[in-house]
């Protein structure tokens, strides 16, 4: 059995309109500040940053005013470690060995209608009718 490391890394796109190239930078703003901050790609997803790929990371423009802080970039993709290795046996381990476990019903002793009434029985419903 082969791994695909996309799938385990999802690559992320661009968070650019129209922009189909693979993000490798992190956009995220600190407006109390008037700062932009480009830095590496973010491990996962947040949904107040943007992913960028490079050529919009390196054509990244902020209103006048503002300052852009530029993180040091990796040259180089990082390969997935021992540990990354490591974390993804575990997950695949603790989901295998994950029992879906259903809570048990409580069963209910099946209720009686008030003694001296009459009633009809449809289905799970009694109908009673008012001592007259």
């Amino acid at each position: 059995m082969a791994l695909i490391w996309d799938v385990v890394g999802a690559i992320r796109q661009c968070s650019r309109s129209a922009c189909r190239q693979s993000a490798v930078a992190t956009l995220t703003y600190v407006y109390a500040e008037s700062t932009a901050v480009l830095g590496p790609l973010a491990t996962y997803a947040e949904p107040h940053a943007y992913d960028l790929c490079s050529q919009h990371a390196e054509s990244l423009t902020v209103p006048r005013g503002w300052e852009v802080l530029r993180l040091a970039m990796p040259t180089t993709p990082q390969e997935p470690g021992p540990d990354d290795l490591l974390a993804l046996a575990n997950a695949v381990r603790e989901a295998a060995s994950a029992t879906t476990e259903t809570p048990a019903r409580h069963s209910h002793p099946q209720m009686e209608p008030p003694a001296g009434t009459e009633g009809t029985r449809r289905g799970h419903l009694r109908i009673l009718r008012e001592p007259s």
